[in-house]
C-alpha cells in the first residue's frame, strides 16, 4: 500500500513539474531591444537601416540646400527586395517616410492610394450624394518633386560550423524634373551565427 500511495505521490509530481514547464506565458518587450533570433533580416535590421539613411539624407548639404526655403515634396518607391529572403520591403519604406515627415523638412504624395483617391473623387464628384459646392476637384493634386527609392541586397555564405549574411542596403534621391540624383548613400550590416562550445 505504502508502495503505491509512493508511486502515485511521485507521478503527481511529476505531471504538476510537467505541466509548469509547458505553459505558455506571453509578456510585452522593448521594440527597440537587439533582436537576435536568428540570422534573418529581423526588426532590429529594419529600424537600423531606415535610421541610419534618414540620419544621413537629413544631415546632407545638398538636402539642407533643397529644404532651406521649402518643403519640396517628395514621394517614396516601394523599396527593392534583391535578398533571397521574404522581407516586408513595404515596412521599411513606411519607417523611412514616417521619420522624413516627422523632420519636418519635406511633404509626401502617397503613390500607393492614387486609386483609392481617384476613387474618393469619383464618389464625390458623380454619386450625387455630396454638395458640389463642397467637393473636391479633379486637377487639382500637386506632384512630387523628387523621388526616393532604393534596393536592399544580400550575400548569404555558410559551411557546416558557420552562416554568415551580409545585408546592404542603398537609396537614392532623384529630382523629377532633371533626372539628376542629388544624393545618395548606403549602410551595411554583417551577421553570423556559429556552434559555441560549453564546457560543464
Amino acid at each position: 500500500m505504502k508502495k503505491l500511495i509512493m508511486i502515485t505521490s511521485v507521478a503527481l509530481t511529476l505531471t504538476l513539474i510537467a505541466g509548469c514547464t509547458n505553459k505558455s506565458v506571453v509578456r510585452y518587450g522593448d521594440a527597440t531591444e537587439v533582436e537576435t533570433t536568428d540570422i534573418s533580416f529581423g526588426s532590429t535590421d529594419l529600424q537600423k537601416v531606415a535610421g541610419d539613411m534618414t540620419d544621413s539624407l537629413l544631415v546632407s548639404p545638398v538636402v539642407g540646400t533643397l529644404t532651406a526655403n521649402s518643403r519640396p515634396i517628395m514621394f517614396v518607391e516601394s523599396i527593392k527586395n534583391k535578398t533571397s529572403e521574404h522581407i516586408d520591403t513595404e515596412s521599411i519604406t513606411d519607417s523611412i517616410s514616417t521619420k522624413l515627415l516627422r523632420s519636418g523638412k519635406f511633404r509626401f504624395v502617397d503613390m500607393g492610394r492614387v486609386a483609392a483617391a481617384r476613387k474618393q473623387l469619383d464618389y464625390q464628384q458623380s454619386s450625387g450624394m455630396v454638395d458640389p459646392n463642397k467637393a473636391m476637384q479633379f486637377g487639382k493634386q500637386v506632384g512630387a518633386q523628387y523621388m526616393l527609392y532604393g534596393n536592399l541586397a544580400s550575400i548569404v555564405k555558410s559551411n557546416k560550423d558557420q552562416s554568415d549574411v551580409y545585408y546592404k542596403f542603398t537609396l537614392r534621391l532623384m529630382d523629377l524634373e532633371s533626372g539628376l540624383v542629388e544624393w545618395a548613400d548606403e549602410t551595411e550590416i554583417r551577421k553570423t551565427k556559429g556552434k559555441e562550445f560549453v564546457s560543464w
